[in-house]
């Protein structure tokens, strides 16, 4: 279990993933400082100085002068001005994702590079084989490649369990 669990940690696959979890976090908490402290107080200042993330209503009968004051209270409120915050977040994150993506799938195109799987699916058993390969080596289907990937069922067949 422990060969099995180290063939799966050095697998190449999982250490791209990690590295592009760790970028990942870094860029959200970079774009979480571009929302709260470069792009919400030039908003909050268009908009009478106000600051989003003390915005809140309290659902407790006290009365309380800020948002710092009815969160130590321990009181029960809904901070839209956090949501508004997290949610122009997720807006730049996913805006930045989109034009990285768009960029991408451009310079694939001035590559001429294709999208294309060096695997295809048997039509007799479903199961994924090389587009190369002449017969399917689950169920030995020989595979005709002239028209376009026709199967042919193999001439040994299993003898019936009587």
């Amino acid at each position: 279990m422990i060969k099995e669990f180290k063939e799966f940690a050095v697998k190449g696959n999982m250490i791209d993933m990690a590295v592009g979890i760790i970028i990942g976090t870094a860029f959200g908490k970079i774009v979480t400082s571009l929302v709260s402290d470069v792009i919400m107080p030039p908003i909050g200042l268009l908009l009478n100085k106000v600051n989003f993330s003390n915005l809140y209503i309290n659902l407790s009968d006290a009365h309380y002068n800020s948002f710092a004051e009815a969160q130590a209270a321990g009181a029960p409120t809904i901070n839209y001005g956090v949501f508004l915050d997290l949610f122009i977040n997720f807006v730049i994150v996913a805006f930045v994702v989109f034009i990285l993506i768009k960029q991408i799938n451009i310079l694939r195109k001035k590559m001429g590079l294709k999208d294309e799987s060096k695997t295809v699916k048997c039509p007799y058993c479903f199961s994924a084989i090389s587009k190369k390969a002449t017969r399917c080596p689950n169920c030995t289907s020989k595979l005709d490649k002239t028209e376009s990937l026709k199967v042919e069922p193999s001439k040994t067949t299993i003898p019936a369990k009587k």
